[in-house]
C-alpha cells in the first residue's frame, strides 16, 4: 500500500511511527533512522546516517552481523533470520547496552543496491516489570518460607530442607543429624512479662541458635517455642558438641523486654542421628523423644537417641 502513497506521505509516516525503524545498506550502512529510532540510540537526526549498524552493536554480534549479510547476499537460500523477532542489546550513544526485540526485513534492491529495514522494540520498560515481578514472587516466596516474628525458616521450609538433606546423605552416605530445641517454661514468661515480652524472648533466642551453629546447619522455628535443626555432614557425637553450644548461648544471655526488664531462658534440646535408608519422620520422632528426656531430666539439656 506505501508504494502507491507520495514518497513524502510515507517518510512522515515512518518518521512518526512509535516503532524505531533504521534502513541499512548491503554494505551495513545506515541509511535511514526515523524518530523513534534515534531516541533509542541516542543519535541525532542524520547524524548516524552512513556510519556502519556494528558500531550499535556488541563486537560479537557486529561480526556475525556482518557475516550473515555477506553469506546471504552471496547465496539464494531463504533466510531462517529475516522476519524472526530476536532479542538483544544495542549500544546507546552513551555506551549504555539498551535491550531490544528486532525484526528484520529484506527491502529488495534499488538501483543496484539491496537493502534492508528492521523494527526495533525499546523492552527496558517490559524488562523493569519483569524484574520487578521477579522480585515480588521472590518476596512472596520467602514470606511463605519464613517465620514473620523471627525471620527464621518456618515449618515449610524445614521441612523442604530436610527432604534435600535426607537426598543428599542417601547419595554421599554423609551423617546428618536432627534436632529440636524448646524454649524451658516459655509459658511463665508470657504470663509474668507479657507477649510483647515472650515475642522478644523468641527473637533473642531464634538469634543465639542462629549464631551459635555452624554456618552450614539449618535452624528454624516450627512450633510456638519450638525450634527445628539439621546438622549435615555430622554424626551425634558432633551434633552433642554444637548442640551444648547452642544450649550454652542461650542461658547466658539475658534478653531484654521492649519495657526494659532483663529475662533469662533456657532451652532443652533432642537429637537424633539420622539411620540409612531410614524415613526422616523417624529421626525426628527420636529427637522429639529425646526433647522430652531433657525436659523430663530438669531442662536445660541436651539428649541424644
Amino acid at each position: 500500500m506505501l508504494d502507491t502513497l507520495p514518497c513524502t506521505l510515507s517518510l512522515r509516516l515512518l518518521d512518526n511511527a512509535l516503532d524505531a525503524i533504521v534502513v541499512i545498506d548491503e554494505d551495513g550502512a545506515i541509511r535511514y533512522q526515523n524518530g523513534a529510532m534515534q531516541a533509542l540510540s541516542g543519535y541525532a537526526c542524520g547524524e548516524a546516517l552512513g556510519q556502519p549498524l556494528a558500531g550499535l552493536l556488541p563486537a560479537a554480534m557486529a561480526e556475525q552481523h556482518h557475516r550473515y549479510v555477506r553469506a546471504y547476499l552471496d547465496s539464494c537460500k531463504e533466510s531462517t533470520v529475516l522476519g524472526q523477532v530476536r532479542e538483544f542489546a544495542i549500544r546507546h550513544r552513551t555506551g549504555e547496552m539498551v535491550p531490544i526485540g528486532m525484526k528484520a526485513i529484506d527491502l529488495g534492491i534499488h538501483e543496484g543496491k539491496r537493502y534492508f529495514g528492521a523494527f526495533l522494540e525499546d523492552l527496558r520498560a517490559r524488562r523493569r516489570m519483569q524484574a520487578e515481578r521477579e522480585a515480588l514472587l521472590a518476596q512472596l516466596e520467602k514470606q511463605a518460607l519464613s517465620d514473620a516474628l523471627t525471620g527464621l525458616p518456618n515449618r515449610r521450609a524445614f521441612d523442604a530442607e530436610a527432604a534435600l538433606t535426607c537426598a543428599r546423605a542417601a547419595r554421599s552416605g554423609a551423617l546428618t543429624c536432627v534436632g529440636i530445641a524448646d524454649i524451658d517454661f516459655f509459658k511463665k514468661v508470657n504470663d509474668r512479662y507479657g507477649h510483647a515480652a515472650g515475642d522478644a524472648v523468641l527473637a533473642s533466642v531464634a538469634g543465639l541458635i542462629g549464631q551459635a551453629s555452624r554456618a552450614t546447619d539449618f535452624v528454624a522455628r516450627t512450633g510456638g517455642e519450638e525450634f527445628s535443626l539439621l546438622f549435615p555432614g555430622i554424626g551425634s557425637d558432633i551434633a552433642l558438641v554444637v548442640a551444648e553450644r547452642i544450649r550454652a548461648a542461650v542461658e547466658r544471655e539475658p534478653i531484654v523486654t521492649p519495657d526494659g526488664q532483663q529475662v533469662s531462658v533456657t532451652i532443652s534440646i533432642g537429637l537424633a542421628q539420622l539411620a540409612p535408608g531410614a524415613p526422616f519422620a523417624e529421626a525426628l520422632a527420636r529427637a522429639d523423644a529425646a526433647l522430652y528426656e531433657a525436659k523430663n531430666g530438669g531442662r536445660n539439656l541436651v539428649c541424644a537417641r
